[in-house]
């Protein structure tokens, strides 16, 4: 396995990777790449899938990997973690890890196979520090602190029924259209399915975007898309190892889902920045082979989540001056040039936007704030299929979000009044 840096690292080592094979005319040795929606770039300007490239369905993609005729898996997220394959031997990783996700990623190499009598990591991207830092915690003995306790769904489903944003009824009779087939649905199915969660968009841009004080029992637009994101995780989650006979709570996530996706964008989310990068050259340069040892240690324990997605005080947010490493501290990120490509981007788009240009000129920082943040969630979901890593992080954590908004909003604002 070939653990890429993005989606578009992985599509550009496929062709490199096919046209090596070709000029050495092998003929015993297939490449498999896995990302998830569409790359677009150069060589293919309306977007190119895993499928096209692969020639077979996503569905016969761990089959394939497993016959003598596919070797190499190259992965851009997909495939990382909750992926079991006996005979996978090799991991090279050209990609920054930290914490829990190193441990998940690089242990895929830890399942037994005849013949298998060792593994291998070529690293290109990180620190022998960093990765003992990542496995340390775990090694020896590992609890959970806290057991994930299933009621919790029903206090986020009361969570959600006081914004009265979601009927039941309208989650009913969205249900009875989804599930009336499992075949493609019809355009005037999709209409109505869209009717029914129109109908809760409405509702939830009457709310007041945030509430500022802590005792208002008033509900928010970021309260509620906090509440639904949390409930349709746990339920996910749970899903996997219990069943539940609760038909309402299947029914709420399933609806929840596609009303998470048509919510108005202008809302205090959770945003995580996308995914585009250019490779250009690397050089190969041989630092060093070691064994990592670890040391041992009394009980480590993981947070089970007992308070999922309930929101609670939060922290006091960090100076902007120190953004970025507060940012790769605070929450185990790396960011990368790569990274700062994309906000780079992002932020040239904004300084060359007129409109804010004005505002700028017209208003204080608190005042351009508000039609700031309209168009930088334009911007940053134009762009979300760039660099799926960072968007998902800052949809996923609100105060990285935040902190990342509000670092880009004293750049723009200062940067247009010159």
């Amino acid at each position: 396995m070939v653990v890429t840096r993005s989606r578009l690292h992985a599509v550009r080592f496929k062709e490199k990777f096919d046209k090596y094979i070709r000029e050495q005319h092998y003929t015993d040795i297939k490449i498999i790449v896995a990302f998830s929606g569409k790359v677009v770039y150069d060589e293919y300007p309306n977007g190119v899938t895993e499928v096209e490239l692969n020639g077979f369905k996503e569905s016969k993609l761990l089959k394939k990997f497993g016959t003598d005729e596919y070797q190499i898996l190259l992965v851009a997220d997909k495939y990382q973690t909750g992926f079991d394959q006996p005979l996978l031997h090799m991991i090279y990783v050209d990609k920054k890890l930290s914490g829990v996700k190193a441990v998940q990623i690089l242990s895929r190499l830890n399942r037994m196979s005849a013949g298998k009598d060792d593994t291998f990591v070529l690293d290109f991207a990180n620190e022998t520090d960093d990765i003992l830092a990542s496995f340390q915690p775990y090694y020896e003995l590992t609890t959970v602190d806290t057991t994930t306790d299933p009621n919790q769904l029903y206090d986020l489903k009361n969570e959600l029924e006081k914004s009265q944003v979601i009927w039941q009824t309208e989650i009913d009779n969205f249900c009875n259209v989804y599930f009336k087939s499992r075949k493609k649905l019809s355009e005037g199915e999709q209409k109505k399915l869209y009717a029914f969660v129109n109908l809760a968009c409405d509702r939830f841009k009457a709310l007041p975007e945030t509430i500022t004080t802590e005792l208002s029992e008033t509900a928010s637009q970021e309260d509620f898309k906090h509440a639904l994101q949390s409930f349709t995780r746990l339920y996910f989650f749970l899903s996997q190892i219990m069943p539940f006979s609760d038909i309402d709570l299947e029914k709420l996530y399933t609806y929840g889902k596609f009303l998470l996706k048509t919510l108005p964008k202008n809302s205090k989310d959770r945003f995580q920045l996308g995914d585009e990068v250019a490779l250009e050259y690397y050089r190969l340069q041989h630092i060093s082979q070691v064994n990592i040892l670890m040391e041992d240690q009394p009980e480590y324990g993981l947070d089970g989540g007992n308070v999922s997605g309930i929101r609670m005080s939060k922290e006091e947010k960090a100076a902007l001056s120190e953004i970025i490493e507060v940012l790769n501290k605070r929450f185990h990120t790396e960011f990368n040039e790569a990274d700062k490509l994309f906000f780079d981007q992002i932020e040239a788009e904004l300084l060359n936007d007129s409109k804010l240009g004005q505002q700028a000129q017209n208003n204080t920082m608190a005042n351009f704030k508000y039609g700031f943040e309209d168009v930088f969630m334009d911007k940053l979901i134009s762009r979300m299929e760039q660099n799926q890593e960072l968007f998902s992080k800052m949809m996923d954590d609100q105060e990285f979000g935040g902190l990342v908004k509000g670092y880009m909003l004293k750049r723009v604002y200062n940067g247009l009044r010159g």
